[in-house]
């Protein structure tokens, strides 16, 4: 990983007298979801489904593409077969969409920089210009309008969408993604962030400056976390609520150990790995690779499909405080980024949200 230093519902009809309103709680939220098919992938038609029918998603909220089910795609054909329609069948809808999902089938990332497909959907409507050159002000340019915000989202405040993916090595590790995203639990821990010994000078230090902070708060609030600092890379078959690590970047990282991490259902993650999330195929060689840990029982976790440097990690000190405070998956990981339309993917079900909403 390179370091680069930076400045930092439509509306109810109803007859002559007002009935009660027909909509739960998970209709009303789905409501406020699309998810994507691409009909050339039987993984995603599996996926995109099973969804819809788990969360309430009207038949209006589902929509089908058709590209290439391969991992990357051209820009022309992201803007063709999945931007443009995409956007065409949301403004179809009449509602407002906050959420959009895809699914595994749906590419990952567009060739030449690999940037990634869901940071570039979520930013369709804003405006805002990909890092080309890695100076400040391109940076700045990228910047998401959410980061750092305390406060629910919505599309027509913010101009944005926050996308998730439900994808993994296998359709069963997708399907996981949205049960454990169903059946979540507030849980008080544990939340481990391990530290790395190699990880304490430059914009790496300043990213790991973050850890003992963020465990420091949630232990105020009786949550039972550990800032971990030692010279070992933490591993252990008792579920985490929360976890961060550098990965196979810590020079005491260990694959079984990063192997033997299991989760509680509601549980998720970050990794600071340049390219964790560089395919969702079964691999071997290079990174530690996110999907490893949604096949480990995660709920939700982030990664990055090509090399996103230290600036654009999600900071865990945003993540973990937004989440038990509340706020849903989504919210929560794009709180914590940085940056909105560059490297990013955040995997899991955007709607959950196993804590109660702190007012």
């Amino acid at each position: 990983m390179i370091s680069v230093s930076i400045l930092m519902l439509g509306l109810l009809g109803c007859d002559s007298e007002p009935a009660a309103p027909a909509y739960s709680l998970k209709s009303l939220e789905g409501a406020k979801v699309v998810v994507l098919i691409n009909d050339k992938s039987e993984a995603s038609k599996e996926i995109g489904k099973y969804y819809a029918e788990k969360r309430g998603l009207p038949a209006v909220n589902v929509i089908k593409i058709s590209c290439s089910p391969s991992e990357m795609i051209t820009m022309s054909e992201y803007k063709s077969a999945i931007e443009n329609p995409v956007r065409d069948r949301i403004m179809e809808t009449g509602r407002a969409i906050d959420y959009i999902v895809t699914t595994k089938g749906v590419p990952i990332k567009i060739e030449g920089q690999q940037y990634s497909v869901d940071a570039f959907l979520a930013t369709m409507g804003l405006g805002i210009s990909e890092i080309k050159k890695l100076d400040s002000a391109s940076i700045r340019a990228s910047m998401s309008p959410y980061f750092g915000k305390e406060e629910s989202f919505s599309n027509a405040k913010f101009n944005m969408y926050l996308v998730t993916r439900l994808d993994g090595y296998t359709v069963a590790d997708a399907r996981g993604l949205v049960d454990r995203g169903l059946t979540q639990k507030a849980d008080l821990g544990p939340f481990i962030l391990d530290a790395a010994m190699n990880r304490r000078d430059s914009t790496y230090g300043q990213l790991q400056g973050t850890f003992a902070p963020a465990a420091a708060a949630l232990n105020v609030r009786k949550f039972q976390t550990v800032y971990e600092d030692s010279a070992e890379f933490y591993g252990d078959t008792k579920p985490l609520m929360g976890y961060v690590s550098w990965g196979s970047n810590d020079s005491a990282f260990r694959a079984e150990k990063y192997h033997s991490l299991r989760f509680k259902p509601g549980a998720i993650a970050e990794t600071f790995v340049s390219t964790s999330a560089r395919t969702l195929l079964p691999t071997t060689g290079g990174q530690s690779l996110v999907a490893d840990l949604v096949s480990q029982g995660v709920t939700g976790v982030k990664g990055y499909v090509s090399e996103p440097y230290v600036f654009a990690m999600a900071r865990p000190d945003i993540l973990f405080d937004r989440y038990t405070k509340g706020y849903n998956l989504a919210e929560s990981f794009y709180m914590a980024s940085p940056i909105a339309r560059w490297k990013d993917v955040v995997l899991g079900d955007p709607l959950c949200r196993p804590y109660p909403k702190i007012k």
